[in-house]
This record gives structure tokens, C-alpha cells and sequence, in this order.
């Protein structure tokens, strides 16, 4: 027993980086306890025209399960692309938690009266209590569904798999939407998250391709050479 505990941790080693979660979870705590009143207010002019519509709670929710299912299944089917999503995911979230602490910011968008009442207003009532409309920029809900679509997209395994690149890009597309239709997030936030992804893809992913792409280059050249 003692020796298949021994393997099986020898063999899931890599999931010491997941121990991030908890720093994140005690710094993120921190800031919802101590930015409430005095903060740098978020706003933008097209964030007034943007209407309220509670459906979107449901994509909004399920960023949760889209960002974890990514991360185990990445975690037991494919290390190196694992990696790759942590080191996506973490960096941005880290830059969110610092900027969040240097400048306290948040914004008052939320409605204060509901027009409606049903299942949905019930969910986004909840949604409100547990999470204060502080520590916005860049919108983790849209880093992370980036990050998620671009490990998707990338994955050598999932290549094949057409149909869920597609569900993937319309779930990652409702949960960015939905952060600006729930109130939770101004413009500025879903834009500063859609400048940190870009960012961070050129240092994850994109660069690996260019210097994949040289590779072969290098490869044709040796080929035509022996020819």
C-alpha cells in the first residue's frame, strides 16, 4: 500500500503548483475584507448603455467548472500543456491581486432594484452577497476563460476535436459577456483582461510556435541541402 502511495505521488508530482489556489484564496480574502468604502471608481461611458440580464448568471457560473475541468483534465491527460494553462492562469492572477492591492478599486454599477422577479434575479441576489463589486481589473472570469479556450485550441490531444474547440469558444465568448450584462465588471475590466491574455499568449504560446515554426524551416533546409 505504502509503495502504490509512493508511485502514485511520484507519478501526479506536478500538482505541487496547484497549491497557488490557496495563496490566492487568503490574498483575495484579504482584499474583499478591506476594500469596501474607500476605493478608485471604475467606470466607462458605454458601461451605461450595457442593459442588466440575470440569464447571464448561468455562464457566469459556469466559468467555475470550465476553468477546473480544464485544469484536471490537462493535469492527467497532457503535463507539459498543464503547465502551460498554471503558468497562463497564475501570472495573470497574480498581476490581478497586486494591481487590486497598490490600487484599491471598484465600481457602482450593480442595480439597486431588481424589475423582475425570478429563478435567475433569485441566483445573481446570491452572487451579489458573497461578492462586493471591488478588486475588478483585469477580470479574472475573462483571463481565465481565455486562458482555458487558448489551452483548448493548443492541445495536441483535442487537435480532433472540432466540435468542443467550438463549445469552448462560445462558452469562453457568454462568460466574458456575461461579466458586463450581470453588472459584475465595467468595459475597462473586460478590456484590460483581454490585454493581460494577449500578453501572456505571446510568452506561452506563441513564441514556442515561432520557434517551432523555425524548426521546421531549419528541417526543409537541410533536406533541400542533402538533395
Amino acid at each position: 500500500m505504502r509503495e502504490k502511495i509512493k508511485e502514485f505521488l511520484f507519478r501526479y508530482r506536478h500538482g505541487w503548483i496547484l497549491s497557488y489556489f490557496l495563496i490566492y484564496a487568503l490574498w483575495f480574502a484579504y482584499l474583499e475584507q478591506t476594500v469596501t468604502r474607500r476605493f478608485h471608481v471604475i467606470h466607462m461611458a458605454v458601461d451605461d448603455y450595457i442593459p442588466f440580464v440575470e440569464i447571464f448568471i448561468v455562464p457566469y457560473l459556469m466559468w467555475f467548472g470550465y476553468v477546473a475541468l480544464a485544469v484536471v483534465w490537462f493535469f492527467f491527460k497532457d503535463v507539459q500543456d498543464y503547465y502551460k494553462l498554471c503558468i497562463f492562469l497564475f501570472a495573470g492572477m497574480t498581476v490581478f491581486l497586486v494591481v487590486s492591492t497598490v490600487y484599491p478599486h471598484g465600481h457602482y454599477l450593480r442595480p439597486r432594484v431588481f424589475e423582475r422577479d425570478n429563478i435567475f434575479i433569485s441566483m445573481v441576489q446570491g452572487l451579489y452577497m458573497v461578492d462586493t463589486p471591488t478588486n475588478l481589473f483585469p477580470s479574472i472570469h475573462v483571463y481565465n476563460s481565455i486562458g482555458v479556450h487558448l489551452a483548448v485550441m493548443h492541445s495536441d490531444q483535442l487537435k480532433e476535436k472540432k466540435w468542443l474547440k467550438r463549445g469552448s469558444f462560445l462558452l469562453m465568448s457568454s462568460i466574458i459577456a456575461s461579466t458586463m450584462f450581470l453588472k459584475q465588471h465595467s468595459v475597462f475590466d473586460v478590456i484590460t483582461g483581454c490585454i493581460a491574455a494577449i500578453v501572456m499568449y505571446t510568452l506561452v504560446y506563441a513564441r514556442e510556435w515561432q520557434i517551432s515554426r523555425r524548426g521546421v524551416y531549419r528541417r526543409r533546409e537541410e533536406i533541400s541541402g542533402i538533395r
